[in-house]
């Protein structure tokens, strides 16, 4: 462990995003939690006083002693990470970055604007280069996809790249951890699918076409795909599963698909980026894969698992793809955006 780790912040450490980021920070060979902020009701207390823990790991001792900080801009620590909810996040975010911070952030709010990349490691790194137009003085922004995006971006990029991409259409089941703590009620769920979730469709029909866009001129180019997303909330603590169709612009067989998936690899695995999966997509041939309870810890919870390819009759092919959406989807997504940025030098 490196006694030079970098000091960093987590903005609305006490809700269950705040709190995989400190699991997930804990012994981090590249930087430690320095400072947990929270809101007024949180403000002064030790974190342990302050946090209904709601994760298995043990709270960290070190973080447990830390006193909450509020949401104002006036941390000694220069990174800081947000969890933040989207009611507050873009006006905490913009301010912390207009005092030059640099703010990782796994909210909503500032994901589709123009300057701010949305950043998947394995994806579209180069889209870090738009950082450089943000009017913070010193300061930026840097936010992750929605936890349901990021396992069904990673399946397409290597279609993208190989192939090429016409039309998507996919259909969801996300688990009852996406929706935070205490989340949606027990009685909405058992022996239930809903159907619904608020705002969750337009981001998986919008976001990939930013992510797998090109940066050209200063200007991230959106990729040109017609997307249908419907999204169902199911019975499941931790996983989206997703069922994809894709229309492809060139003919591939099955075989070189997989063979696709399982080559794929990018910078964030050249560079071995501690949070990095050794290999950003796995595929299974067993038909009944993947499934959550099964496989959603692979890879540290940080692949994409695919399966059960097809022929499609309206498109091309379909196939199932499942991710973690707290460690990939959430945390652990924002945390390698952080690694990578600190491997290309945008942190220092």
């Amino acid at each position: 462990m490196s006694s030079n780790r970098i000091p960093v912040g987590v903005l609305g450490a006490t809700g269950s995003v705040g709190q995989k980021f400190i699991e997930l920070l804990n012994n981090h060979p590249w930087f430690r939690v320095a400072e947990v902020v929270a809101s007024e009701r949180s403000a002064g207390k030790k974190y342990k006083d302050a946090v209904n823990w709601i994760l298995s790991s043990p709270l960290p001792k070190d973080v447990s002693e830390l006193v909450v900080k509020d949401t104002e801009p006036n941390l000694e620590s220069k990174i800081v990470f947000s969890g933040l909810d989207s009611s507050i996040a873009g006006s905490v975010e913009e301010a912390f970055a207009k005092k030059g911070y640099t703010v990782v952030s796994n909210s909503k709010n500032h994901r589709m604007d123009k300057d701010v990349p949305l950043l998947v490691p394995e994806i579209n790194g180069e889209h870090l280069e738009i950082i450089k137009t943000q009017q913070f003085k010193g300061g930026c922004i840097v936010t992750n996809p929605n936890c349901s995006t990021i396992g069904m971006v990673l399946a397409l990029k290597p279609l993208q790249d190989k192939f090429g991409l016409e039309a998507v259409n996919v259909v969801t089941m996300q688990a009852l951890s996406g929706a935070g703590y205490p989340g949606v009620a027990s009685l909405d769920t058992i022996d239930n699918v809903i159907p619904f979730i608020s705002g969750e469709e337009p981001k998986l029909e919008t976001e990939p076409l930013k992510i797998l866009g090109t940066y050209k001129n200063g200007k991230i180019i959106d990729e040109q795909i017609k997307i249908s997303a419907q999204c169902n909330r199911v019975s499941v603590v931790d996983g989206h599963l997703e069922c994809v169709q894709v229309k492809l612009k060139k003919k591939a067989s099955k075989e070189e698909i997989i063979s696709a998936w399982r080559n794929f690899t990018s910078e964030a695995q050249e560079l071995n980026l501690p949070t990095a999966p050794i290999h950003p997509i796995y595929y299974f041939e067993e038909e009944k894969y993947p499934q959550p309870r099964i496989h959603r810890n692979i890879d540290k919870g940080m692949a994409a698992s695919v399966g059960r390819l097809r022929e499609d009759p309206l498109f091309d092919y379909k196939f199932v793809v499942l991710s973690h959406n707290t460690n990939r989807g959430a945390a652990g997504g924002a945390l390698l955006c952080a690694e990578l940025m600190k491997a290309k030098g945008y942190i220092k």
